[in-house]
């Protein structure tokens, strides 16, 4: 499967990092171009917390969202916060697919 590559936005709170890193790691062995967050503000990046970054963050991941075919939602046990929830609907009204780690 060479040249024909998938691009997969990764969507979901950033309190969980390690399900973010495994997510990331098996959607590349698949042969996916994935694209994750830069920095995780709920595990322990506290620069997210400055003044005026996570919005800038929150835009930016949206253009991720821009370049992608379709998101990947990282919703540990169901959960699913608003900023994730934003994204969700940002990649639907953008005629994206949205899939799921959890039912």
């Amino acid at each position: 499967m060479v040249g024909k590559y998938r691009v997969i936005t990764l969507c979901g709170s950033t309190r969980f990092k390690d399900a973010f890193m495994a997510e990331q790691k098996r959607l590349t062995l698949e042969g996916n171009i994935v694209i994750s967050v830069g920095l995780f503000g709920h595990a322990g990046d506290d620069e997210v917390w400055s003044e005026g970054t996570k919005e800038m963050l929150d835009d930016m991941h949206k253009r991720k969202i821009d370049m992608a075919d379709e998101i990947f939602v990282i919703n540990v046990g169901g959960y699913i916060g608003s900023s994730t929830r934003s994204e969700i609907e940002y990649a639907r009204t953008t005629g994206k697919a949205v899939r799921y780690l959890e039912p």
